[in-house]
């Protein structure tokens, strides 16, 4: 996550609004995106899967965008924006950011290779999505 945030005070209406990571953040806090466990299983399934085609096509700085549906209580998910492949000229950006020769020494570069994106985008992922246990889960035996 690179510090993105929509100031929703300026947008649009609410319906229209499109947010960014953080604002994913800051509203899980009121209001957490929480899944039944086969339900997150299957979506960590899927992102899993595609993440790794993406990498193995070493393609990165790819999205999730997600949509709920409050009064049905739906959820609706896909990866998008998976266009920028990592060419050599991302390489040497990531290079030169990580060596720290222009500033920043001590970040994260935003630019990384296809196996570290897929990596810290299933560990956001997996942040994002909180499960709530059912009576399958097995607790309170």
């Amino acid at each position: 996550m690179r510090n993105r945030l929509v100031n929703t005070a300026t947008k649009r209406a609410e319906e229209e609004l499109v947010l960014l990571d953080e604002n994913l953040l800051k509203s899980s806090v009121e209001s957490p995106l929480y899944l039944r466990p086969h339900s997150k299983y299957v979506l960590k399934s899927a992102i899993t899967s595609d993440s790794t085609f993406l990498s193995s096509n070493l393609v990165m700085d790819y999205s999730l965008l997600v949509g709920v549906d409050e009064t049905t209580q739906e959820m609706v998910v896909g990866i998008i924006d998976y266009i920028r492949t990592f060419t050599w000229d991302k390489k040497l950006e990531m290079v030169v950011k990580a060596s720290g020769i222009l500033g920043g020494q001590g970040k994260m570069p935003t630019v990384v290779s296809p196996q570290l994106y897929k990596s810290r985008f299933l560990e956001a992922m997996d942040r994002y999505f909180l499960h709530v246990p059912d009576h399958w889960t097995g607790l309170g035996q």
